[in-house]
C-alpha cells in the first residue's frame, strides 16, 4: 500500500476549455523549464506541428524544444511557425523524393531533414551515409563527423542535412556530396546535470514530471496509478527485464513501445521467428534481441494462436541466462522482453474459471515460461485512454529521457533497501531477482542519484513485491508443484505482509475458496460492515439486510472497486432524522455529483414517514474558478433533495479540516477523504460508472465508525 497523502482538492474532472485556449503553466511547468532548458517541451504542442510529416513523434519534440521551450506565449507561438516552416520546406516525404532530388541538381544545394545511417567502406577506408526517404545512398561522410555523432553507426539518426549535387563526368561517381550535417536527435547526454537537476525537485514533483513526458496529465492519476504507469518505463532502464501486461483494449499498453524511445522496437506477436528475433544460423546475422534495448510483443494474448515450439523454448532460455545460441556458439544479448495483449474477461472471471494468465497461447500459457517473467502489470487498473488524459504540461523531449535512461542501465540499485528492509527467507531466487530488478529500474527512474528516504524506498519496494507475487500466485494455480510463499519483507524487525489488489477485492476467487471450505463458518450475514472484506454487487436494502453496523476502522488501497455509499455509509443511517456533513471540498461538479448520490443513499435508507433534514458545512470558493457554480450546485441540491422529502441545507466555514458524517442516531462516520473517494472517469452518459458506483476505481482513504453513546471519541 502507497503511503497515503493528505486529503486536497484534485482537479479530477476538469471542465471542458475551448481547445485553442492556451493553459497557463503550472509552477510546476515554470521550474521544470528553468531546470532542464532546451531538453523539455510543452506536450500539447506535438500535434499542433506534425501535420502530414510521418515523422517520429521524438523527432517534433526535439525540434520544439530548441524553438519552443519557453512559458512566452509569442514565443511559443514564433516557434511551433518556426517548427512548420523547417518541416514544409526541408522534411522529406518518402513519396516526393525524386522532386527533392531534382530540387537539388537545380539549385546546387538544398538542405534537407531525413534519417541518416553510416557505414564504413572497408575497400575504400571511407564513410558513407544512406539516407532513408531521400532515396540516395554511399554519400563520402568525414570521419570526424563520425566520431562526434557515433549513433549514426548504430541504426542512424534523423538530421538536418546540406546535400550538394556535383556531377564529375565519372558515372561511376556519386554525385552527392554531404556539405553539413546538424543532429535533430540528442547526440550528447550529460548524465550528471540531469541526476543533479533531478535534486531541486520533490519526489511527488519529479513523479509528475515523467508522467507528463510520457504524455498524461498527472492530475487525472493517483500516487498507485502514477507508478504503475512508471512500470512500464522499466525495461528501456533495465537490462533483460521480462514484463508482461494483461488488461483491456485502450489503456495505451503497447503506445510507450511503439513512440516512446528509439532504442525500442514493437512487433506483432504473430511476426516472430528464431532468426527475426534471435539468429540466423545460415547467414550468421543477428536478431532484434542484439540491437533494440527492449523488444515488445504486441497483440501477445490469444488462445488460439500458435507459437513455434523452439522460439519459446530459445525465449525461455534467453529470459532466464541472457543468452541463445547459434549453433555451438553462446551469445549474450541486452534487450528487455515485453508482452502485452487485451483481455476479453473480466478479473473476477478469470480467477473463478482460470487464472490471470489465461488468455496466452498455450505455448507461452508454461509455468517455465511464466516463471521468467520479473513482473506482471495489471493491465485492467488502467482507464481507457480519453482526450483529458493528456498533458499539456512540459515534459522531457522523449529522445532525450530515452538517452537518460538508456545510460541508466548501466547502473544497478538493486540492494538500495537492504540498509532499511529485508525481504522473507520464503522467496525463491527467481522471486528475488524479479523484485530487484523492478525495484532498481523505478530507483533509477525516480531517484537517479540512488538516495531516497525509508519512507520512499518503502512505496517502490511494494509495487515490485506485488508484481512479483501477481506473477508466483498464478504459477501455484497452474503448476500444483510449486508452492505458495508468503511476499513479506521487514522493517526494524516488523513484519508487513504484500497483496494485490485483485487479491483484497476478489479475497475468495484470489484464493480459491469453495463452499465446501467455507462450511461451518459463519455466515457472511454475521460479518460486521466495518470488517467486511469482500465487495458484493447488491442492492441497497439486501446490503442492510446483510450488515450489521459496528465500530471499525478500514482501509481502501488505490484502484480498487466495489464501494458504494449505499454498501459502506447507508446501514448507519437507519433511524436518523438529521445527517451533518462535513466536507471542506464541495465546489467543482463532480464534488456537487458525489454529495448528491449521498442524498440517494439517505433516501433509501431513511424512513421516508419521517421529516429528514441534511445539512453541509463546507467551504466557500471566494477565489477559485468555480465560485459561481458553487451556490448554484447547492441550491440545485436542495431542490432536488425536497422530491425524496428531505430539507437540504448548507453553510460556509472557511476553518473547518474534517470530514465527517454525524447522525442524530448515534453514528459519527470519519471519512479520511470526504466523499471525494472515486478516481476520475468518463463521465459519458452511457458510461455505466455514471450511475453504479461499485464499478468506479477508488483513490486511497480511510473510513472510521464510531458510536458516539459509547464513550469513544475520534
Amino acid at each position: 500500500m502507497i503511503t497515503p497523502h493528505p486529503a486536497k482538492p484534485e482537479p479530477t474532472e476538469p471542465e471542458p476549455t475551448d481547445q485553442d485556449q492556451r493553459p497557463s503553466p503550472t509552477p510546476l511547468d515554470r521550474k521544470i523549464a528553468a531546470a532542464f532548458p532546451g531538453v523539455v517541451v510543452r506536450k500539447d504542442l506535438v500535434k499542433a506541428v506534425k501535420g502530414n510529416a510521418i515523422v517520429p513523434t521524438y523527432v517534433l519534440e526535439y525540434l520544439l524544444g530548441q524553438y519552443a521551450a519557453t512559458d512566452d506565449d509569442a514565443t511559443i507561438h514564433s516557434g511551433i511557425e518556426q517548427v512548420r516552416r523547417i518541416l514544409r520546406d526541408h522534411y522529406v516525404h518518402r513519396g516526393e523524393n525524386r522532386l527533392i532530388q531534382s530540387r537539388i541538381r537545380e539549385k546546387g544545394r538544398h538542405r534537407v531533414i531525413d534519417k541518416v545511417s553510416v557505414s564504413l567502406n572497408e575497400k575504400l577506408d571511407i564513410y558513407e551515409a544512406e539516407f532513408s526517404n531521400l532515396g540516395i545512398s554511399k554519400v563520402e561522410i568525414g570521419a570526424e563527423t563520425v566520431r562526434s555523432h557515433p549513433k549514426l553507426l548504430t541504426g542512424g539518426v534523423w538530421c538536418i542535412c546540406g546535400i550538394v549535387y556535383a556531377y564529375s563526368g565519372d558515372p561511376k561517381d556519386v554525385p552527392w556530396r554531404l556539405h553539413s550535417l546538424k543532429p535533430i536527435q540528442l547526440s550528447r547526454l550529460d548524465l550528471d546535470s540531469y541526476t543533479t537537476a533531478r535534486e531541486q525537485f520533490s519526489t511527488e514533483e519529479w513523479i509528475d514530471l515523467l508522467i507528463q513526458s510520457i504524455g498524461f496529465n498527472p492530475a487525472m492519476f493517483g500516487p498507485r496509478a502514477k507508478l504503475l504507469h512508471l512500470v512500464r518505463l522499466i525495461p528501456f532502464v533495465e537490462r533483460n527485464y521480462n514484463l508482461v501486461e494483461l488488461g483491456p483494449k485502450g489503456t495505451g499498453k503497447s503506445h510507450i513501445y511503439s513512440e516512446f524511445s528509439p532504442h525500442g522496437m514493437l512487433i506483432s506477436g504473430g511476426e516472430v521467428t528464431v532468426p527475426k528475433l534471435f539468429v540466423n544460423n545460415a547467414s550468421g546475422r543477428i536478431g532484434l534481441v542484439g540491437y533494440w534495448d527492449c523488444v515488445a510483443f504486441d497483440e501477445f494474448a490469444g488462445k488460439k494462436k500458435r507459437a513455434d515450439r523452439a522460439l519459446v523454448d530459445i525465449m525461455k532460455n534467453y529470459m532466464a541466462n541472457k543468452s541463445f545460441s547459434r549453433g555451438v556458439e553462446t551469445l549474450g544479448a541486452e534487450a528487455s522482453m515485453v508482452f502485452v495483449g487485451n483481455t476479453s474477461h473480466t478479473v473476477p472471471y478469470m480467477l473463478k474459471n482460470s487464472d490471470l494468465f489465461e488468455e496466452l497461447p498455450e505455448q507461452y500459457h508454461d509455468p517455465a515460461f511464466l516463471d521468467r517473467i520479473h513482473c506482471y502489470v495489471p493491465g485492467w487498473e488502467f482507464e481507457q485512454i480519453r482526450g483529458e488524459m493528456f498533458s499539456s504540461g512540459y515534459g522531457f523531449v522523449v529522445d532525450y529521457l530515452a538517452e537518460v535512461l538508456r545510460s541508466l542501465r548501466d547502473t544497478d540499485y538493486s540492494d538500495r533497501y537492504q540498509d532499511s528492509f529485508a525481504l522473507s527467507d520464503d522467496l525463491s531466487t527467481r522471486d528475488r531477482d524479479g523484485i530487484h530488478k523492478t525495484f532498481s529500474g523505478l530507483m533509477k527512474l525516480i531517484h537517479p542519484s540512488g538516495q531516497a528516504s525509508p519512507e520512499e524506498i518503502d512505496a517502490l519496494l511494494r509495487i515490485a513485491l506485488e508484481g512479483r507475487k501477481r506473477v508466483k500466485d498464478q504459477l501455484v494455480r497452474i503448476d500444483s508443484t510449486m508452492k505458495a510463499v508468503h511476499f513479506d519483507y521487514t522493517c526494524s524487525g516488523e513484519s508487513r505482509s504484500v497483496t494485490t489488489l485483485e487479491e483484497e477485492e476478489y479475497p475468495r476467487l484470489y484464493h480459491q475458496v469453495t463452499e465446501a471450505d467455507e462450511a461451518g463458518t459463519d455466515s457472511s450475514d454475521d460479518v460486521p460492515l466495518a470488517s467486511a472484506q469482500q465487495p458484493q454487487k447488491e442492492t441497497a436494502r439486501q446490503a442492510s439486510a446483510h450488515s450489521k453496523p459496528q465500530e471499525g476502522h478500514l482501509e481502501f488501497t488505490e484502484g480498487r472497486r466495489g464501494f458504494t455509499y449505499d454498501r459502506y455509509i447507508g446501514p448507519y443511517l437507519h433511524g436518523a432524522t438529521r445527517i451533518d456533513v462535513i466536507d471542506p471540498y464541495i465546489r467543482q461538479p463532480y464534488q456537487a455529483r458525489n454529495l448528491m448520490e449521498l442524498i440517494e443513499t439517505i433516501a433509501k435508507f431513511t424512513d421516508t414517514t419521517s421529516d429528514v433534514t441534511v445539512h453541509l458545512t463546507t467551504k466557500r470558493d471566494d477565489d477559485g474558478v468555480f465560485s459561481a457554480r458553487q451556490q448554484e450546485s447547492l441550491e440545485t441540491i436542495r431542490t432536488n433533495s425536497a422530491v425524496a422529502g428531505i430539507s437540504f441545507e448548507y453553510s460556509f466555514r472557511q476553518t473547518i479540516h474534517d470530514r465527517t458524517i454525524t447522525t442524530d442516531s448515534g453514528w459519527r462516520i470519519l471519512l479520511g477523504r470526504g466523499l471525494d473517494v472515486f478516481q476520475p472517469f468518463n463521465t459519458d452518459w452511457l458510461d455505466l460508472r455514471l450511475r453504479q458506483q461499485f464499478f468506479r476505481q477508488l483513490k486511497e482513504f480511510t473510513i472510521t465508525y464510531v458510536k458516539q453513546d459509547s464513550g469513544i471519541r475520534s
